[in-house]
């Protein structure tokens, strides 16, 4: 605190005032005085110069989450297999900024706009965190005049959403995209799209699963047929969006009360959202005169026709739905979309262990990816509007990651098995005394030849707390050394699992390893 502000506030607590003869002697001086020294002190209680330091919750902000070594290994697996699928596909990767210009991401997530992490104005550019990948996507490819790309991008959004963690369901997380951009024939890119989900989801052996479709061209001949005002079609679609998680009671409630949507028409729209099928509900609804006498509906139903065609050939017939419920609400969406769904027997068929005739009934647990066509997004970034159409699938997985790692724990409570976190091939322990010059001039040797080894960084460890920890680590080799294989040049290669035990020349031990550990695994 300065010293004359003490000063000051000292000869005041005394009932003295000091004077200066600029000022007037009388009461109005003190009173001022004593207003200023009062801010002072507010200001030094708020500082807390005096008090003990404040308390707070130790805790990750709400909706994010840590990682353990253990979370990280069935993330980085997860991960590595998406890019597998990736990559078959001849995808090529980017990167791009975690906040944007505010004014890039306005106007692009309909009602969704307000889940926007708009970061604090201090004094430069307006930013926000980005929604999604799909939108700076947009932005890179006509920052960058690209007309052409099949991408892949890995990386984390944020949503200012409820979060429900227990199922997967963040503020900060992860998001796997694949797109195509390019003027292509129809449906083929979008086939290959859905292609991609199915040998993710299939990699990771996550259970039964299927993929919705629906084309937004029909949901706005839908909409039209049934009377909705063309004004209305992004907020009755925002609704419709709705259905895989709520009756539909609720969803028209949600229309007529709060959207202010003509009951009838409402009604008459209830009747073909709730459709779903194949090939055949196209053919159906292109004979229905309400609807195929809809220019925007037959449009996307024949879209639907050559997609469901197309799927066929990529060997996907039993895991398409054509689905009138899916909606997907974002705004940029302009042709097919889709949503893949896992699945999973109701409660009631789990308990009563029925035949797989009689459980044959499913439920979705989760959606894990969804995307669509988006073939203006590109042109409104474009300073002459050139559009370049694009079709991708972006992949959920912090709801794979959930489902991975619950299955991970029961794993390990029926079997006990040790999910490994690193990769360490063998542990260099010593057997004596004053070995470490030697242990770590054997790790040396072998971290030169490639071999992934460590050891116990104390100068004469226990040789049963080498071991023990081994095992505890699943590290499958342990290469023992004392003063009697020093003099013999050899090293003992001990399997952790067997404690098979075999003396090796020192010169082999990389070679020995290699050679062994295609057994320890």
């Amino acid at each position: 605190m300065p010293l004359l502000f003490t000063r000051t506030l000292f000869l005041i607590r005394r009932g003295k005032v000091v004077h200066s003869s600029n000022f007037r002697r009388n009461v109005t001086v003190v009173s001022q005085i004593s207003e200023e020294v009062s801010k002072l002190l507010d200001l030094k209680a708020q500082l807390g110069d005096d008090g003990p330091p404040q308390k707070f919750t130790l805790k990750t902000p709400k909706g994010t989450r840590d990682y353990s070594p253990q979370q990280m290994v069935i993330r980085n697996r997860v991960l590595d297999k998406i890019i597998t699928v990736f990559k078959r596909h001849g995808a090529e990767t980017i990167d791009t900024p975690i906040f944007e210009l505010k004014e890039v991401l306005t106007g692009k997530y309909g009602e969704d706009s307000k889940l926007i992490y708009d970061l604090a104005d201090q004094g430069g550019e307006i930013l926000s965190l980005r929604y999604d990948l799909t939108v700076p996507f947009a932005r890179f490819l006509a920052m960058n005049k690209i007309s052409n790309i099949k991408r892949y991008q890995i990386a984390k959004v944020y949503r200012r959403d409820n979060p429900a963690m227990t199922r997967g369901r963040y503020r900060e997380f992860y998001q796997c995209d694949f797109d195509i951009a390019g003027q292509y024939d129809p449906m083929i890119p979008d086939a290959e799209c859905v292609k991609v989900a199915t040998e993710i989801l299939s990699s990771l052996e996550l259970g039964d699963f299927i993929i919705k479709v629906n084309h937004r061209r029909l949901l706005d001949g839908l909409f039209e047929a049934c009377g909705i005002p063309a004004s209305s079609f992004r907020a009755a679609c925002s609704s419709v969006d709705k259905l895989d998680k709520t009756p539909w009671e609720e969803v028209r409630a949600e229309m007529v009360g709060e959207k202010k949507l003509d009951p009838d028409a409402v009604d008459r729209l209830g009747e073909y959202v709730r459709m779903n099928g194949g090939e055949e509900l196209a053919d159906t609804l292109l004979a229905d005169p309400k609807i195929g006498g809809t220019a925007a509906a037959k449009e996307g139903l024949q879209g639907i026709k050559l997609f469901l065609k197309y799927c066929k050939l990529f060997g996907l017939s039993s895991e398409i739905s054509f689905d009138l419920s899916l909606a997907r609400g974002l705004d940029y969406y302009t042709g097919i979309i889709f949503e893949a769904v896992l699945l999973g027997e109701t409660a009631e068929d789990s308990v009563a262990n029925k035949s797989k005739e009689n459980s044959a009934r499913e439920v979705g647990v989760g959606s894990v990816a969804g995307g669509g066509r988006y073939d203006n997004l590109v042109g409104m970034f474009d300073s002459k509007g050139r559009a370049v159409p694009c079709v991708g699938i972006s992949i959920g997985v912090e709801r794979i990651f959930s489902i991975l790692e619950a299955n991970v724990a029961r794993q390990k409570a029926a079997s006990g098995e040790v999910l490994r976190t690193t990769e360490v091939e063998a542990f260099v322990a010593s057997a004596q005394k004053n070995m470490l010059t030697h242990r770590m001039e054997l790790c040396r040797d072998l971290w030169d030849a490639g071999i992934k080894v460590e050891m116990s960084y104390k100068q004469n460890p226990k040789l049963l707390a080498q071991l023990q920890y081994c095992e505890e680590r699943g590290i499958p080799l342990a290469l023992v050394i004392g003063e009697s294989e020093v003099e013999k040049g050899i090293v003992k290669v001990r399997e952790v699992t067997s404690r098979k035990e075999e003396d090796i020349p020192r010169d082999s031990v990389a070679t020995e390893i290699r050679k062994r550990l295609p057994q320890c695994s």
